[in-house]
């Protein structure tokens, strides 16, 4: 007997990448992965009772990790004030103030090069 949660169903989760839970379908306890070494099998076994099902897929767990920080990540308005940061007479593109700071690029990639970034010391406006 299949546990509640279907094939079908299950596949169409993978292709959104999610994996879900399986629970037995005798006692409603919650499934493990276990490796039927004989057959070389991924199985889902209960723990309770002596239920096991073939696993429909072969992934059992799946961890992303996704990083969505961009270039300027941690920049705020008060770094113009930074004593430590180097000066330089350039136009700021936003409100014409003629000093802002500059820094490089803290993104590290074969791809990328070097970045300079400028911060205006009066509005706190970010250009390249």
């Amino acid at each position: 007997m299949a546990s509640p949660v279907g094939y079908e169903e299950q596949k169409a989760a993978a292709d959104d990448k999610k994996i879900l839970f399986r629970f037995c379908s005798e006692c409603s306890n919650l499934l493990f992965p276990r490796e039927d070494k004989e057959n070389n099998k991924l199985l889902f076994a209960c723990r309770t009772c002596s239920f096991t099902e073939e696993a429909p897929l072969s992934c059992v767990m799946r961890h992303d990790i996704g990083s969505s920080v961009g270039e300027t990540a941690g920049i705020t308005q008060d770094v113009a004030q930074d004593p430590t940061l180097p000066r330089i007479q350039k136009s700021c593109t936003a409100c014409g103030e003629n000093e802002a700071v500059f820094f490089q690029s803290q993104q590290r990639t074969a791809e990328t090069g070097m970045k300079l970034y400028y911060v205006c010391c009066a509005c706190g406006y970010v250009w390249q």
